[in-house]
């Protein structure tokens, strides 16, 4: 297979085992600043998704409330495949802190009773939106906790 520049299109995806949390890269800015990139694989690629609606409201409310628990999140993304996020943090290579910080703001979804910035003025598609289905997919998640740090199987 050629080698291609975006880093999860050489992950051999038919080999993963979700879900999982694994460093997917790292980039050094020009005073040393290190951005550490996580794929946070909720569902196992090219046999489950997560619906949009759902999708959706957990990326609402992990960006939101992630940066509770780490003052260095640079960016939150869901993945087009709907399989997972990418979460990019500043300086931070602690594999543990980053599992902690992911299974608080998954439990922060399942206390949430509402999803933030849920309207026409804060949201490109505010009428596409389901807390239920963010529940749903943070129990998931939460319930394969022990096996985050295995990506193959």
């Amino acid at each position: 297979m050629t080698k291609m520049n975006v880093e999860s299109f050489n992950l051999d995806h038919t080999k993963v085992a979700a879900p999982y949390i694994r460093l997917a890269g790292t980039s050094e800015g020009e005073h040393g600043d290190v951005i550490y990139k996580y794929d946070i694989r909720f569902c196992q690629p090219n046999k489950e998704h997560m619906e949009m609606p759902g999708l959706h409201s957990i990326e609402h409310l992990m960006a939101e409330n992630v940066r509770n628990h780490h003052d260095k999140v640079v960016d939150l993304s869901p993945m087009g495949c709907q399989t997972g996020f990418y979460l990019s943090v500043l300086n931070d290579d602690n594999y543990d802190n980053i599992q902690n910080v992911m299974e608080k703001t998954l439990n922060d979804v399942l206390e949430a009773d509402e999803v933030p910035a849920c309207n026409e003025v804060q949201c490109g598609w505010a009428a596409s939106h389901s807390l239920e289905g963010a529940k749903e997919i943070a129990k998931k998640m939460l319930a394969g906790r022990d096996q985050w740090d295995k990506v193959f199987g």
